[in-house]
């Protein structure tokens, strides 16, 4: 059990980026990379839960780890982001079937499990599969903070969007990964 309230949600970065559109979010990677790996070490370092949510791409043969030994083996587009940001044997893994983090998984009863309160929300995309857990977070009377600068989307206007509509409706405060550095 996490003496910590908190948990790091890490949303689809185990990811192939094997897809149509997926220019904007190849040129975020790096700075994706380099900003969430050293976040993800930090709650590491402090024994605070990295929980990763992560599609199963319609593969329901499959489990988190052929998801990761994918990503990292193969010469995939998502392999420099699959390898940077590979979990470890501490973190938790849930795979899920739409985008939400919640819907059809068992994340709420794991993060009841170990007591968690408040979530800080990394991924891919911030207006899509990270706003979807965001919101089913927030129902669920989680306190929600967004990662601003672990989070990419297609374009740096969809994730301004994203960010701005999670903080007007869901009152998540935005940070960034220094900024939770100084709060958990």
């Amino acid at each position: 059990m996490s003496q910590s309230q908190s948990a790091l949600l890490m949303i689809d970065v185990i990811n192939h980026l094997e897809f149509d559109g997926n220019e904007g979010l190849l040129r975020a990677v790096p700075n994706l990379i380099k900003n969430l790996k050293p976040l993800s070490e930090f709650f590491r370092f402090k024994n605070i839960p990295v929980i990763y949510l992560n599609d199963n791409f319609n593969n329901w043969h499959s489990d988190f780890a052929e998801l990761v030994e994918y990503c990292t083996s193969k010469n995939v587009n998502g392999k420099e982001l699959a390898e940077n940001l590979r979990p470890t044997k501490d973190d938790y893994f849930i795979l899920k079937p739409m985008h939400s983090g919640f819907y059809g998984t068992p994340l709420h009863i794991l993060l009841q499990r170990l007591a968690i309160k408040n979530l800080f929300l990394t991924g891919i995309a911030a207006d899509i599969c990270v706003q979807y857990t965001a919101n089913d977070a927030y129902m669920r009377n989680y306190k929600v903070n967004i990662v601003s600068d672990c989070v990419i989307a297609n374009t740096l206007e969809d994730t301004k969007y994203a960010l701005d509509k999670m903080k007007r409706l869901l009152k998540a405060p935005i940070l960034t990964a220094d900024e939770v550095k100084s709060v958990v």
